[in-house]
């Protein structure tokens, strides 16, 4: 127990230094485009990588990138590996137990299914999804048989091999990878789900909690958002 409170003041201390030195290590998957991915230099790119930078300058705080599988993505937030996660991460009622979030920096996007046919049995079928994503929750409460792999790839993989029947991801995702594969479809309609992404932050760091909240709030603004959003093309712009 001893050694757990000093951990957890050590981690604690960490966070409070990093946000008074105006250094703040930004947490993402690196494995989700155009939200965020690794470009042929080695480093984060995509959407979010430009958002990032942006609220960070607003923010007039210091970012450095860091990469993180998406099943460990929260615990190692809390556990002080980074200091925020911008990956993607819709806003639920059960992460926000775990971790706090800012304001949403994209409206809810549309999840949608793939399949390879258009008979692909949806409601009592096998659909896949990636671990720990609102759409694997989705899925598991419909009636489907829920097969969850550890990246987003791995899901479309599941379908073209024939191990599940379509996958459920985030439309922007998948839109580009059905126009590339002939094989691939859009079927049935979209699915709404979450409250729109957001950027998720230890509950203890209010104060960079706030001072994102504003750079979020700025962008919408003056329209840079809607203008990144349009870009690339991740959800529906800010009415």
């Amino acid at each position: 127990m001893k050694t757990l409170i000093l951990s957890t003041a050590a981690l604690a201390l960490s966070a409070s230094f990093a946000l008074a030195q105006d250094m703040v290590r930004m947490g993402t998957e690196g494995a989700y485009p155009p939200w965020n991915f690794i470009n042929d230099a080695g480093e984060v790119d995509g959407f979010e990588r430009e958002l990032g930078d942006e609220l960070c300058k607003r923010a007039e705080l210091t970012c450095e990138w860091v990469t993180n599988e998406w099943d460990s993505i929260i615990p190692n937030l809390v556990s002080g590996n980074y200091d925020v996660i911008i990956a993607g991460m819709s806003i639920t009622a059960e992460r926000d137990e775990v971790i706090d979030f800012t304001n949403n920096y994209t409206p809810p996007d549309p999840s949608a299914y793939v399949a390879m046919s258009e008979d692909a049995d949806l409601d009592g079928g096998v659909v896949a999804a990636q671990v720990g994503t609102i759409q694997a929750g989705f899925i598991a409460e419909s009636g489907a048989t829920l097969v969850e792999f550890a990246t987003p790839d791995e899901t479309i993989a599941a379908v073209k091999n024939g191990e599940a029947d379509a996958v459920l991801a985030d439309k922007s995702f998948l839109a580009p990878i059905v126009e590339a594969d002939g094989d691939l479809m859009f079927v049935g309609g979209d699915v709404p789900l979450g409250d729109g992404v957001g950027m998720g932050i230890r509950e203890t760091d209010g104060e960079l909690k706030a001072k994102f909240d504003a750079a979020i709030q700025s962008m919408k603004d003056d329209g840079t958002l809607n203008a990144m959003i349009a870009k690339w093309e991740v959800s529906s712009q800010f009415e």
